[in-house]
């Protein structure tokens, strides 16, 4: 089939983006397909694993599970009374969450639910950890407000020891607004009328909430950056005091043995050497174990566990000087999915943990060596599954407060325009990217952020990306993908200059960039297969292009290879395949939406993805 020009593919994402008829007006779906994993969610305990590896303690309670929900009229207040229960952390919309309904940005949804504290946990310090709630919240304990948090990406936790009742029992309330595509915030592909590329709003708690009792001087944050050139990890530990006297140990440990140590103190990093070191990699990707203590003298006052790798991201030139990515010093190119990580029965929340690995599982499988994470940000587990398995992440920012002109041009710089955002627009998104960026610094299978997709919300460029860079240098960043390119000097901003196109392979110009900046397809494909009886709907399901059988599709795909394969020696350096699954009306996903129907050979496609990396 002839390529469909940017142009045209222009105007259908603009008539997405900016108008749709009532065929792609949905409500609320009630009774979606359903995932295999559905049936498995305990409603009294979902997610009960350790939310966050990087930093573990033994000594937590997950609180997951049955809450009593309220959604009332905006400015009320905490909520006194309740419409029922809801199961978190499913977010209100979903099917697992027990609800199904909508609020929207003139409501607000409250949460309410008793715990126990005992005596013996409440010795030292009590603090409320939430992964995510999107997007505006206030956390009341025992009817008083402890703080709020705007932010519907980012962990955030509050100290709620000095808001504790006498007695073992505790109400724990939290109150949410969410204006979704009426806001400027950061919301990736929510929008209050779904259609076509732009799915169900998500509102209120969609990661684990948990509570973990602490010393009274304790570990906060653990820092750790890899220096593979010189096998060593540099480690920044904070604690909650400023006593000087106050120091910690690290150790590191592989498969169980002690393989080195360091101390530190506090307002000074610390280097610890690892002798013959094994690098993290896609073939093998070795992790090192941590063990961080905190102490006084020789008393240990604190203790958690972490883990990281030696691995090394960069640019080198072959032999033609075009620009490529490398890990640890190796030429690799970058083959994977456009993962946007939605789940029919929990929308931004999988099911259950062996869900949230299922699909980098079957991407490994599949032959992909890299997943770009789609304007959305998953739990802190999903990474610890990555970098487990070995497969690199390119980490989009969620988009938001869009409206600005898009043009993209393959051999030139696109004329589109940088978004006009106000003050409040600006510092929103500035202060959840930083927290993105400090929750995920620890996960080595982040390879790439990724600060803005197309033009959806572009502002300032070069500052955003500049900033990036100086803030995360070992890591590269893809400044706007398929976005508006500016030259500043005979620069692009960022390390990579990526296009989109729908549905055959193309490249930017490698005569005028291919020396400047690593060339990339930062979307193609979108080849649609509706499944039936794996469809969020009966009819009018959508793709880019759709075809009829799996063989149809499948030859499809082949030629799509063939003509990426050409490109490789031209100077293309990486391509992202739209995409890993269904999403809602969108059937252009390898998967249907329930994870059920693989449409195209395993096999098959390892053999033509491995014809890639040649």
């Amino acid at each position: 089939m002839k390529t469909k020009s940017l142009s045209f593919f222009n105007f259908i994402l603009m008539f997405l983006l900016g108008s749709y008829s009532p065929s792609f007006a949905q409500q609320i779906n009630t009774k979606p397909i359903l995932s295999p994993w559905a049936e498995n969610v305990d409603s009294n305990a979902p997610h009960p694993e350790y939310p966050r590896p990087q930093m573990v303690r033994g000594s937590w309670r997950n609180l997951n599970g049955q809450w009593d929900y309220a959604i009332l009229e905006k400015g009320n207040g905490a909520p006194v009374t309740f419409d029922g229960k809801i199961t978190v952390p499913f977010p209100v919309e979903s099917y697992l969450s027990g609800v199904t309904k909508a609020v929207g940005a003139e409501k607000e949804l409250g949460y309410d639910k008793v715990i126990q504290v005992t005596n013996t946990e409440r010795k030292g310090k009590v603090l409320l950890h939430i992964g995510a709630v999107d997007w505006e919240s206030e956390v009341f304990v025992n009817g008083k407000s402890v703080g709020k948090h705007q932010g519907g990406y980012d962990p955030f936790s509050f100290d709620i020891t000095d808001f504790l009742a006498k007695g073992v029992d505790q109400k724990i309330t939290v109150r949410v607004w969410d204006p979704s595509d009426k806001g400027p915030q950061p919301r990736g592909k929510q929008v209050n009328q779904p259609r076509g590329i732009w799915y169900t709003p998500v509102t209120g708690i969609w990661q684990t909430v948990w509570l973990e009792f602490v010393p009274t001087t304790y570990i906060s944050h653990i820092k750790t950056t890899p220096d593979w050139d010189n096998g060593t990890f540099q480690f920044s530990i904070n604690a909650n005091t400023s006593d000087p006297t106050v120091t910690y140990k690290i150790t590191a440990m592989d498969k169980g043995s002690k393989v080195a140590e360091s101390s530190g103190s506090f307002g000074k990093e610390s280097i610890l050497k690892i002798p013959n070191p094994i690098s993290w990699s896609l073939e093998n990707p070795h992790l090192y174990d941590f063990e961080i203590s905190l102490l006084k003298g020789k008393k240990v006052l604190d203790k958690v566990t972490s883990y990281g790798a030696l691995r090394k991201v960069s640019i080198v030139y072959d032999s033609k000087g075009m620009q490529r990515f490398a890990l640890n010093d190796q030429q690799v190119f970058h083959y994977g999915p456009l993962d946007q990580g939605w789940w029919p029965d929990g929308l931004y929340t999988a099911p259950t943990d062996e869900a949230l690995a299922f699909d980098i599982i079957k991407t490994k499988e599949l032959g992909f060596n890299m997943i770009r994470k789609h304007v959305k940000v998953e739990p802190a587990r999903w990474y610890y599954h990555c970098d487990k398995m070995g497969i690199m992440v390119w980490q989009d920012m969620p988009s938001g407060d869009m409206g600005n002109r898009w043009e993209q041009k393959l051999g030139v710089i696109g004329k589109g325009t940088d978004r006009e955002r106000t003050a409040e627009s600006e510092a929103i998104y500035k202060k959840e990217w930083k927290a993105i960026i400090d929750a995920n610094y620890n996960f080595p299978s982040i390879v790439v952020w990724v600060p803005f997709n197309e033009a959806w919300g572009q502002f300032k460029t070069h500052e955003i990306s500049d900033w990036t860079k100086s803030y995360d240098p070992t890591r590269l960043v893809n400044s706007a993908s398929g976005g508006n390119f500016e030259l500043k000097g005979a620069k692009i901003a960022g390390d990579i200059l990526d296009v989109h196109n729908y549905p055959d392979p193309v490249m930017p110009s490698a005569e005028l960039f291919g020396k400047i900046q690593i060339l990339v397809l930062g979307e193609f494909g979108g080849v649609g297969l509706p499944v039936e009886g794996h469809t969020w709907q009966e009819k009018d399901n959508w793709g880019y292009q759709s075809f009829k059988s799996k063989e149809e599709l499948l030859d499809r795909y082949k030629i799509l290879m063939k003509d990426l394969q050409d490109l490789i020696p031209k100077g293309l350096a990486a391509a992202v395949y739209t995409q890993t699954t269904d999403v809602e009306i969108e059937t252009n996903g390898v998967m249907t939406y329930d994870r059920k129907v693989i449409k195209m050979p395993v096999d098959v496609l390892k053999k033509l993805h491995g014809e890639l990396y040649k």
